[in-house]
């Protein structure tokens, strides 16, 4: 394992998914100040989200036939400019496109960033995935508690303070591209288990798991602050730790989901994780004291990202040839999910509520689990099933 490298990628995944943090906290003042419905809310997520995932696959494709790292530092750059200037849009439009050019730049980085985690992680593929992961949820968890202060203080054209520290490691990581150019395998070799044909089928249902999960995650990171707001009646610097505490909670289990994997198998994670999520899921929407709230929030961040990066090594793993397809896919697939799901959500906030979408998102882990349970075993190393 090439430590370094892996924490420069995890340094560029970090900034990357900052912006998916910042978008869920600055929902409510887009609600408060430019008068936005639950469901124009969604849409934004949805906005960001399809620009994401519906381009992913292309570059994870692109990245299997001609590796391009400069997309890594680009990446950076467009996700952290998209979402600086998103406060500054006086109007739905503006701030929807804003949000979509941040979600280029995120479709931009993830599957060439993961493709380059997966080589530099030798044997320990789950390991050294959740350590490039921890760099994305800890960006993700980071958002809200850079950006709610800065727009409580000065508005939400703040934002555009967060385009200095993006562009900044987006120029480190510039400088950064011989090394990642050097991961590029030998003609003939495409990595890892080139000789292992790839299993499209087990691909597809794992596809089900993920999706199942991306939606779960959708409702939450939406949600979560404004169930804190509307039916716990806590201020929105209240919801913005409360998805913090949720989120940084991921940060721990993405690394503890990794090293259980590798020691014990990908299926077996995934299927314990997503079997304890759905009951707390249930009680969170039922919850109606803020204590209670905030305490389920540690053990369902926890088991949603346990499974996380593993998810992401199962499929890279049942296409072995096309390690930043499966990357692209993986990824783009789950976020396409969520962001479709975002403005069916809030429709549903807006007319039930903002803990009826908690309570639907509750059924979802044991649709995950039945199709995890149809995934092949794996052996005591991780490694899949022939």
């Amino acid at each position: 394992m090439n430590r370094r490298l892996l924490g420069t990628l995890m340094l560029g995944h970090l900034m990357t998914d900052l912006n998916q943090g910042i978008l869920p906290a600055l929902l409510p003042f887009f609600i408060a100040e430019r008068g936005l419905s639950y469901a124009a809310a969604g849409g934004l997520v949805l906005a960001a989200n399809v620009a994401s995932s519906v381009v992913q696959p292309v570059f994870g494709y692109l990245a299997d036939r001609r590796p391009s790292p400069w997309l890594i530092p680009a990446g950076v750059a467009a996700a952290g400019v998209g979402m600086a200037l998103s406060g500054l849009a006086p109007t739905y439009p503006l701030i929807a496109a804003a949000v979509a050019f941040s979600g280029l730049g995120i479709a931009a980085f993830h599957p060439e960033g993961s493709r380059a985690a997966n080589y530099v992680s030798g044997d320990r593929r789950a390991t050294g995935m959740s350590i490039f992961s921890t760099g994305g949820n800890l960006g993700v968890a980071t958002g809200p508690l850079l950006i709610t202060p800065l727009v409580l203080a000065f508005g939400l054209r703040s934002s555009l303070v967060m385009v200095v520290p993006m562009l900044a490691v987006a120029a480190f990581l510039f400088t950064q591209i011989p090394r990642l150019r050097a991961l590029r395998p030998e003609p003939g070799d495409r990595g890892t288990g080139a000789r292992v044909p790839d299993r499209w089928r087990p691909f597809a249902r794992l596809g089900v798991v993920v999706v199942s999960r991306s939606v779960i995650y959708t409702g939450l990171s939406a949600f979560v602050p404004l169930f804190y707001a509307k039916a716990l009646g806590r201020s929105k610097a209240d919801g913005a730790t409360a998805l913090a505490l949720l989120l940084g909670t991921g940060v721990l289990a993405t690394i503890v989901g990794g090293r259980l994997a590798d020691r014990h198998g990908r299926r077996v994670v995934v299927l314990c994780s997503l079997g304890l999520l759905a009951p707390m899921l249930l009680a969170l929407s039922r919850a109606h004291d803020a204590r209670l709230a905030t305490a389920l929030l540690v053990p369902i961040g926890f088991t949603l990202y346990l499974p996380f990066s593993v998810l992401v090594v199962m499929g890279q793993e049942y296409l072995p040839n096309r390690v930043g397809t499966a990357s692209g896919l993986t990824l783009g697939l789950g976020v396409t999910a969520g962001g479709v799901a975002a403005p069916l959500l809030g429709r549903l906030a807006d007319h039930h509520g903002v803990a009826a979408p908690l309570l639907l998102v509750s059924v979802l882990p044991l649709l995950a689990v039945a199709a995890t349970l149809t995934l092949p075993d794996d052996r005591i190393r991780g490694r899949p099933a022939s």
